[in-house]
């Protein structure tokens, strides 16, 4: 087993593994920017040091400056959560050439499906469904007007090197196409250290299904069931449940152990999530995979009992498939999870600040994870998550109506945040129903502005 680990993150997901961690009975390291000195997972870390300024190309994108931390603390791993670094093959490389574990796949694998246009082509050559889209727009711009007018409009143009929506714009016209290009190639640059973008085709009515799967170093591979996450705005999800909430299961466990198979067939080798778009008329089509830990990994442990974040660790340190999986896995109740975050609830658009108050639930079947306490500052370099509402019932109905009982004990003051919001779609008529697609939240945050526009 590893001794200790380096954790390149911040906030929420730093204190996650800081936790699996000290389950596991390994040390923690942790690095902080000059904005996150004062946050929680900086004083629960067995050591923490500085690692730069407020923007991520200061602190948590310099792979140099995260190496000397862990040769200085003599760490032997290295976890890099989500976002920043986490699927970078040239972090993951650098942490490998420096003697040390570095907590996710192969960077044969993070260079092949961390990087979305590899990862469809690579899927589309094993049979899974794919969507329409372009390889990487690279100009010149004439070139990658005929590549996106091919695949027809609407279109969503992605950046290929990362996720959470950041740099993502939907267009309906292609006039608008070069500077969302300019536009998304800065933010994915800026983010995740890669320029590369591309664009997919929007289908229309389609609903966001992914699948977890989790592998060994020896060729195992298994799935921990699916989860929905079609409630987005810009392109970031705010809900997330598990199990998927349609009615042909069926068909959707046929594609998680269809995905689980063909992923064990060319040997990926850690935790990672099979991202679909779904129509009742053409099914699955694969979207990307994402080669990480997912902010929403907490819906599938609390359905399967399965400690993700455990298991990814151990599974790096070398341990089998077997070992770590109990024997048989299954999907029993239902967990959704809300994002609360310091937002406008109806323009979306972050509002960074002091929390003068943070009181939030807790109960049987609530869980919260989140990176800050009362009286700590929100910085506007970062992502806009104040905490993780994840909550578990005996099934959706009773999971639902537990959310919106925890949603009304929140209190939070100092900036605003989205709960409102959060609370308007677990009332929605359609939510409720199961019947969720993609434009749902908009649809939600309509209804809401309509009164306060008349």
């Amino acid at each position: 087993m590893l001794k200790k680990i380096l954790v390149a993150n911040r906030g929420a997901v730093a204190r996650r593994i800081l936790r699996a961690a000290r389950a596991l009975g390994i040390g923690t390291v942790a690095v902080y920017s000059d904005a996150d000195a004062e946050l929680p997972y900086v004083e629960e870390a067995d050591e923490a040091y500085r690692i730069g300024e407020a923007p991520p190309a200061a602190s948590y994108l310099r792979i140099e400056a995260l190496l000397d931390v862990a040769r200085r603390a003599g760490a032997d791993a290295v976890h890099p959560g989500y976002g920043f670094l986490s699927e970078s093959p040239a972090f993951a490389q650098a942490v490998g050439a420096a003697g040390l574990c570095f907590v996710g796949p192969s960077p044969r694998w993070l260079s092949t499906m961390g990087h979305k246009t590899r990862a469809r082509d690579l899927m589309r050559k094993l049979g899974i469904p794919v969507g329409p889209g372009t390889g990487v727009l690279a100009g010149p711009p004439s070139a990658d007007l005929d590549a996106v007018r091919a695949i027809g409009t609407p279109v969503i143009v992605k950046p290929a090197g990362g996720g959470g929506g950041i740099g993502m714009q939907a267009l309906h016209s292609l006039e608008l196409l070069p500077a969302a290009l300019e536009r998304a190639r800065a933010l994915a640059q800026a983010a995740f250290g890669c320029a590369d973008v591309y664009a997919e085709r929007l289908l229309a009515g389609a609903r966001h299904i992914e699948f977890q799967i989790i592998g060994d170093r020896y060729g195992r591979v298994a799935h921990l069931f699916d989860r929905e996450c079609s409630i987005q705005r810009r392109h970031q999800k705010l809900i997330e449940e598990a199990v998927a909430p349609l009615p042909e299961r069926s068909r959707i466990e046929a594609m998680a152990a269809r995905v689980a198979r063909v992923m064990g067939d060319i040997g990926y080798d850690s935790i990672g999530t099979l991202e679909m778009l779904w129509t009742a008329d053409a099914g699955f089509s694969f979207l990307e995979m994402n080669t990480r830990l997912q902010v929403e990994h907490g819906v599938s442990e609390e359905v399967t009992g399965v400690d993700i974040v455990q298991a990814q660790i151990r599974l790096a340190a070398g341990e089998r498939l077997e070992e770590v999986l109990p024997r048989s896995v299954e999907a029993r109740g239902h967990s959704i999870q809300l994002r609360i975050c310091a937002e406008d609830p109806l323009r979306f658009l972050p509002s960074p600040g002091v929390l003068r108050t943070l009181a939030l639930p807790a109960g049987k079947g609530i869980r919260v994870e989140s990176g800050y306490e009362a009286g700590k500052r929100i910085s506007p370099h970062y992502d806009s998550l104040i905490a993780k509402l994840i909550v578990k019932g005996a099934s959706r109905a009773d999971a639902l109506a537990r959310a919106a009982a925890a949603l009304d004990e929140c209190r939070i003051e100092g900036v605003k945040t989205n709960v409102a919001f959060l609370a308007a779609v677990l009332r929605d008529a359609e939510f409720l129903a199961g019947n969720i697609d993609l434009g749902l939240a908009e649809r939600v945050r309509s209804a809401i502005a309509a009164p306060a526009a008349a």
